[in-house]
């Protein structure tokens, strides 16, 4: 999503306020002029809806400064005592060419011209834009206390507000560069195609998310501010945790409602979780390397085409890969995002295995002699020998959409063991990863249908039709029934892709149905891209499954603040943008 523009100076919005408004500063002497009228409450010119009715009429208002933003946000919040009609709000935003030095608890008269600020067909900012300010005493305004998400922010535009409720953080990708956390009434946000089929189910869960969606904005139009004062010095907190007691002025700014925060947060953070484990004699993980470049292999090549841009920053992601994998202990790993650079010693994929087993390690990975495929990126496949033999050859599927648009599927049957020997049935694991959702180059069926499941579906579902059929034909050729198609699909698990592959009999280890664990988040909504998906026969031996949320509900930068102050201690904590999956089976 491209980010919301932001204002740059006091005096950008003050000519956007004009330009909304259609209207030139108000002369002295109509200011004069309206002094001696009655003074209107502050609720007759929000009025009922989301304009003003008095919109381009000259008023005098009077009431109490909560909130002084005139330095970041070129203006003021002013509440009176109210006018009874609970269906108006009682604040209003303020804009002035000149005025007095003004305090949180100044009483004021305002003589001006009503504006609406913004883009109208997103919704307007009531303002006013005043031509004299006067400064009559002090006051106070006590704040409306919320315990539920309210039926109309705009009844409360322009208000001082105190959420009691408990607010979950559900989405920080605006924090770094727009001082804007994501906060939810009732828990977390799910992406609607998660949870029901795209169309009317997903617009329902669509509406709910509006509806209990709150943004926790720093008060400042600056791109990139800095860190956010509201955190009162601490790093930002992972996504699930608890905002109590948030105290802040309603506002209407870049066509979203959004709570202007005037205290800091008082945060319950949510603990980062241990490694799941999962039961059954054989794990397999599933795990988004989130672009595994490593330049020339030889400590040289940087910046790369994507992914690490030092060696310094390609020893810490090796490091936390290592560290999620040796966390989640499996017995074989399908990896995505990895540099498709061949097999040979400087190889992405060689360098991560000789990183698995430094200490001691019995890891190898699947060398498809090319590829697969010709794209940046590629699957792999990961194994530990001393639990697996590789049976066969592998196989892949390069027509349709996979190399143009899809990356290309690997697939591998293992053999279980034992002491050296054979000790289970043969299986294939296959990796995948499907076109993403950006919208780049999309046309024709690909492009956004508007039913929440972006660009590229109709690519996606032509991936998930072949992939079915490539398995149906027994790619491998080792005539086993037992195999587990996994990876990073780009879709969520309600989504036609993944309805396709569970309506050809795949069974998603995973409880699709109730709307499981998440392994991505994205504009504060959480949902699973990732699956692991298996045939009705080696479902019989699924024992358990689970994501570990090492990843998606950390901060993105949390690997280069831990560097910033010298701690070199590998962890797991965001290896990448995806949670990895765990399987246990019973072979």
């Amino acid at each position: 999503m491209p980010a919301l523009p932001r204002l740059r100076s006091r005096a950008l919005l003050l000519a956007a306020v004009l330009a909304a408004g259609c209207a030139p500063p108000v002369a002295p002497e109509a200011a004069s002029a309206q002094a001696g009228s009655d003074v209107l409450p502050i609720g007759a010119v929000q009025g009922r809806g989301e304009a003003s009715p008095l919109l381009d009429r000259t008023v005098t208002v009077e009431g109490v400064v909560t909130g002084n933003f005139a330095r970041h946000l070129g203006g003021w919040f002013v509440q009176d005592g109210g006018d009874g009609d609970p269906a108006t709000s009682d604040g209003l935003f303020v804009v002035a060419d000149h005025a007095p030095e003004l305090r949180a608890g100044d009483r004021v008269r305002l003589h001006g011209r009503v504006v609406e600020h913004g883009d109208r067909a997103r919704g307007t900012l009531t303002t006013l834009q005043a031509g004299r300010i006067e400064v009559v005493g002090r006051g106070a305004v006590a704040p409306v206390v919320l315990e539920a998400p309210p039926a109309d922010w705009e009844r409360y535009e322009g208000m001082r507000v105190r959420i009691e409720a408990p607010l979950t953080l559900g989405g920080q990708h605006q924090l770094s560069r727009h001082g804007v956390l994501h906060a939810s009434f009732g828990g977390r946000l799910s992406t609607p195609t998660e949870l029901a089929p795209p169309g009317e189910g997903a617009a329902r869960v669509a509406a709910d998310n509006a509806r209990r969606l709150v943004l926790l904005d720093d008060a400042r139009a600056d791109t990139n501010p800095g860190p956010a004062w509201y955190l009162d010095g601490q790093p930002p907190p992972r996504l699930g945790s608890v905002a109590r007691g948030v105290e802040g002025i309603v506002d209407q700014r870049w066509g979203e409602m959004r709570l202007q925060l005037t205290a800091p947060l008082r945060i319950e953070p949510a603990n980062r979780p241990p490694p799941p484990t999962v039961p059954g004699n054989l794990r397999l993980a599933v795990l988004n390397l989130h672009n595994l470049f490593n330049g020339d292999g030889r400590g040289g090549g940087f910046p790369t085409a994507r992914g690490a841009r030092t060696p310094a920053q390609l020893r810490a992601q090796l490091d936390a890969l290592v560290a999620t994998l040796h966390g989640l202990d499996p017995h074989v790993a399908a990896l995505m995002e990895l540099e498709n650079d061949g097999y040979g010693p400087d190889s992405s994929l060689a360098q991560l295995v000789a990183a698995l087993n430094a200490g001691g390690g019995d890891w190898a990975f699947v060398d498809a002699g090319h590829g697969p495929g010709g794209d940046a990126i590629r699957v792999a496949l990961v194994y530990r020998r001393s639990r697996l033999r590789p049976l066969g050859a592998p196989a892949t599927l390069e027509d349709g959409p996979f190399g143009r648009r899809s990356r290309v599927p690997l697939a591998q049957a293992f053999v279980p063991q034992a002491g050296g020997r054979d000790a289970g049935p043969a299986f294939v694991l296959v990796a995948n990863h499907f076109k993403s959702k950006g919208c780049g180059e999309a046309t024709g069926a690909d492009a956004d249908q508007g039913d929440g499941q972006a660009c590229w579906n109709a690519t996606r579902v032509d991936s998930a039709r072949r992939l079915a059929a490539w398995m149906a034909s027994d790619p491998t050729g080792t005539g086993t029934d037992l195999a587990a198609i996994v990876g990073d699909f780009n879709a969520y698990s309600q989504e036609d892709p993944l309805r396709l592959l569970r309506a050809e009999g795949w069974v998603d280890a995973l409880p699709a149905d109730r709307g499981g664990p998440h392994s991505f988040v994205f504009d504060g909504l959480a949902g699973r891209l990732d699956h692991a998906l298996l045939s009705p026969a080696l479902a019989r031996h699924l024992a358990g499954a689970a994501v570990w949320h090492a990843n998606a509900d950390e901060p993105a930068n949390v690997r280069d603040r831990g560097a910033n102050v010298g701690d070199r201690q590998a962890t797991p904590w965001r290896s990448s943008d995806h949670d990895p999956l765990l399987v246990g089976l019973a072979l």
